[in-house]
């Protein structure tokens, strides 16, 4: 920026001799002014302002964040910034049926099953398709005596007062898988079954590893010694209770049902 100095005769009334005057012109260095030379604007300072806003937002959750935890330390108090609630909506339970039963649970047994179900797809490597899921099933199968259909001499009373009861022999129950102590041990998915699964409802369903695992419980059950177990029970139990009564022999005869 320059400084002209201009100097102009002055007009003075009558006679008088011209005085001078003296013109300052402030020059700006190529400003966009105009053609007269209009000045330059001046430069905006760039203030502190957003930055001293963001430490002032910085610093009071700073504080929360030291009041929360010295609420918790002192008070006691469960203080969460980023909680979460669970909300129950579940429909209220409806009674469906009642059934009678007429059946003496003798012996229970409890089983575990490693179930290892792979879907393999021929010439395509297991990583781009197909599917292995490993399922540690945990249940029980029951061992049941049914009293609902006994003949009418299924209980004979002989001349020497001892007693002897027909009963059926010991039946399994349906095994009943637990899934508060069953769960997927390990699964692994190709990438199109992964892709594929986002376009299904429920693309990781457990299903078939329940269906699978009360089947080799059943079978489980069958080669073990549960009905056997049963038999014994159910014969202490009948002679504990007829021993009350004043029964000094009790045999029990368990044979296959009509």
């Amino acid at each position: 920026m320059s400084t002209l100095l201009e100097e102009r005769p002055g007009r003075a009334p009558g006679n008088r001799s011209a005085d001078h005057e003296v013109v300052v012109r402030v020059v700006g260095d190529g400003g966009s002014g105009g053609s007269g030379g209009g000045t330059r604007p001046p430069r905006r300072r760039v203030g502190f302002g957003g930055l001293r806003t963001v430490g002032i937002l910085v610093a009071l959750g700073a504080i929360a964040f030291a009041v929360v935890l010295l609420a918790k330390a002192i008070g006691g108090f469960d203080i969460s910034l980023f909680g979460t609630t669970k909300v129950d909506r579940s429909a209220p339970v409806v009674l469906k049926q009642l059934r009678d039963v007429s059946t003496y649970t003798a012996a229970t047994g409890e089983f575990e099953a490693t179930v290892d179900i792979e879907n393999d797809v021929d010439w395509v490597p297991s990583f781009i398709a197909g599917e292995r899921t490993i399922f540690v099933g945990v249940g029980t199968v029951d061992a049941t005596v049914d009293f609902s259909a006994l003949a009418k001499d299924a209980v004979v009373v002989a001349d020497d007062g001892s007693v002897t009861v027909t009963l059926p022999k010991p039946t399994l129950a349906k095994p009943s898988v637990d899934p508060a102590r069953s769960h997927v041990a390990n699964r692994d998915r190709g990438l199109v079954n992964r892709v594929a699964g986002v376009f299904t409802d429920n693309p990781t369903s457990e299903r078939e590893l329940y269906v699978t695992t009360q089947k080799r419980l059943a079978k489980a059950a069958k080669g073990s010694e549960l009905r056997t177990r049963a038999e014994t029970n159910t014969t202490d139990m009948l002679q504990g209770l007829l021993g009350k009564l004043g029964v000094e022999r009790v045999d029990v005869v368990f044979t296959n049902a009509a």
